[in-house]
């Protein structure tokens, strides 16, 4: 994978993030994980290093995905308008169905590249990290970062697919959550990350208000019961999850919808930030999804996290 050393690798992984090659620095880290055995985990800089390169590259492709679905909407929307009658025997205007099959192949072609990454990604962690990770930090953080990339999956693919990629999102999820509750205290940034992206995908995949609602109060009062327990170290990245948490709350509990109607019909706007029958206008959408990442990178790539 790579002739550098393995310091040499992570130095040059940093050089990759500051110049902003993500790219290169996915390469390099993936050449460390490799590396990495039960004797010589990765070590937290390390883990972290190779969360941001992944999260960079696919945060890139999730965006790109969601603006190419809105422009599909908006030329189906166009070419379906009330103004005009409704004959399913009227073909297209010729230039509006070149327009849809452009469309079509490109999203394609950004949900290749999305699916090559994820595979890149779970590969690397079922076969190199979650089983060497040498505390509990690390398996949680592991297994976290499983289930996120299986949700990411679920965001964009069709339903058959969509079902087996929220089941395995949950089986990493259910597993964080056991080992977080029993070594992990209610305010460290991991377990209360973990509780934050576990309850959007509640929210976004599963389409469960209630469930995403349940699990993010319970996280932050828990954090909340056990706050002046918290060292100076990890005060602010702990703080700033409890108030994303608290902020999605916000979000969802004013977003009133039908549990059933998203459960029962999600659709390929869920990978906007809400579920299709939510009624979540695009910038609450735009809200959430800010959230998680902004807790991501506090919760799973900030040095302070150890």
């Amino acid at each position: 994978m790579s002739s550098l050393s393995r310091a040499d690798a992570v130095f040059l992984a940093k050089v990759c993030e500051s110049s902003e090659r993500y790219q290169d620095m996915c390469h390099h880290m993936k050449a460390v994980a490799l590396q990495s055995t039960a004797d010589a985990p990765l070590t937290v800089e390390e883990r972290n290093l190779l969360s941001v390169a992944y999260k960079n590259i696919i945060g890139n492709l999730r965006t790109t995905w969601r603006v190419i679905s809105a422009v599909e909407q908006k030329q189906a929307q166009s070419q379906s308008s009330p103004s005009q009658p409704s004959n399913s025997t009227d073909a297209p205007s010729s230039s509006a169905d070149a327009h849809a099959i452009i469309i079509y192949k490109y999203k394609e072609k950004i949900e290749s590249e999305l699916n090559a990454v994820v595979a890149d990604v779970l590969d690397v962690l079922d076969k190199y990290l979650i089983e060497t990770a040498e505390n509990a930090e690390a398996k949680v953080f592991m297994l976290k970062m499983k289930g996120d990339y299986h949700r990411y999956v679920a965001e964009f693919v069709e339903q058959g697919a969509r079902q087996s990629a929220s089941d395995n999102a949950l089986e990493a999820y259910k597993k964080a959550s056991e080992i977080a509750v029993a070594s992990l205290p209610s305010t460290h940034p991991i377990r209360l990350g973990l509780a934050l992206n576990f309850s959007v995908y509640f929210y976004e995949v599963v389409g469960s208000e209630d469930r995403a609602c349940h699990l993010a109060k319970q996280a932050f009062d828990d954090a909340i019961s056990e706050l002046d327990t918290l060292s100076e170290e990890s005060y602010k990245d702990s703080t700033l999850i409890m108030q994303l948490l608290r902020d999605n709350l916000t979000l969802w509990t004013q977003d009133a919808r039908p549990e059933n109607a998203s459960a029962a019909a999600p659709s390929s706007n869920t990978a906007t930030g809400a579920s299709d029958a939510s009624g979540t206008d695009a910038a609450a959408a735009s809200a959430a999804t800010a959230t998680e990442q902004q807790s991501e990178q506090t919760a799973g790539n900030a040095p302070a996290a150890a």
